[in-house]
């Protein structure tokens, strides 16, 4: 029987599991190796590459791999791909994640998120719009309607895709993932404010990078007072059983990330599929 979750991400999850992922440019060639990969899911990277969403629907029509459809019975992916879009928590661009769910991704992460309204406005834009009376209002959906190319993908009428694609762990059975990037200290003194007043966040992924650099110290990630953030991160994720992820894993850390409680781990792509199997093997899978 196939399995009826189409989120490989959430799968892992819904199991105690990590997730093991990584992020991937969009390129017809490396979409193709990167759907027969041993990741749970991979993040195309619109941040700081180009934002095409032609070149993502692309992406996405080759990452359908018509054999293990056959052989799985889901039409879904191998690994689920979800988006990083540029529109950070400042600038409260709803466009970017509704255009990028609308070509059929399965979640969005969201850059430089610091506030409690900018991570609303992050959960708010994955949704759509639902009466008042309906369980699990808010956050009130503002996605506009759009949804017949995202549905086919998914292999969905549209009904059955307006029925899945909202955010988890709000709605359990939703198939969305978003996901917020803290990378400021800013984002640190309201993370607890965040996770407290906006249900449907599915995990915060440590911007290492960025928050290096404000703490003065970029790039170095083993400094003490980085070391300080980052664990100040994955307490109030833990506080809230939200899912805490790191961008950076590879084989001297992936034990010690995964015994410190992180979910969502992120390896170079290909260069690294062994990080996948030493963290599984950790995990007990």
């Amino acid at each position: 029987m196939a399995d009826t979750r189409l989120n490989g991400i959430i799968r892992a999850f819904e199991s105690n599991k990590p997730a093991f992922t990584a992020f991937s440019k969009l390129d017809k060639q490396a979409a193709i190796e990167m759907t027969d990969s041993p990741y749970d899911g991979i993040i195309f990277e619109m941040e700081h590459n180009p934002y095409d969403v032609a070149g993502l629907g692309d992406a996405l029509q080759y990452m359908l791999n018509r054999k293990q459809i056959a052989q799985s019975g889901s039409v879904a992916p191998n690994v689920t791909p979800i988006a990083r879009i540029p529109a950070n928590g400042v600038e409260m661009n709803q466009a970017f994640a509704k255009q990028v769910l609308d070509r059929g991704v399965y979640g969005v992460v969201w850059p430089h998120v610091a506030t409690v309204e900018q991570a609303y406005n992050a959960v708010a834009s994955c949704r759509y719009g639902r009466p008042k009376n309906a369980p699990l209002y808010e956050p009130k959906g503002v996605r506009g309607d759009g949804p017949a190319t995202a549905a086919r993908y998914w292999g969905l009428s549209q009904a059955e895709y307006y029925a899945k694609a909202d955010v988890w762990p709000l709605v359990p059975h939703g198939e969305i993932l978003v996901g917020l990037m803290c990378e400021s200290t800013q984002a640190i003194e309201n993370l607890d404010d965040i996770l407290s007043n906006v249900p449907g966040i599915g995990f915060i992924l440590i911007g290492e990078g960025d928050l290096s650099q404000e703490l003065g110290f970029p790039r170095q990630y083993d400094h003490p007072e980085v070391v300080e953030a980052m664990a100040k991160i994955v307490a109030i994720c833990h506080k809230h059983n939200v899912v805490v992820g790191n961008p950076h894993t590879n084989s001297g850390n992936v034990e010690r990330l995964i015994s410190e409680g992180y979910r969502f781990l992120m390896s170079p792509p290909k260069r690294s599929y062994g990080v996948v199997g030493e963290g599984r093997e950790m995990a007990g899978y």
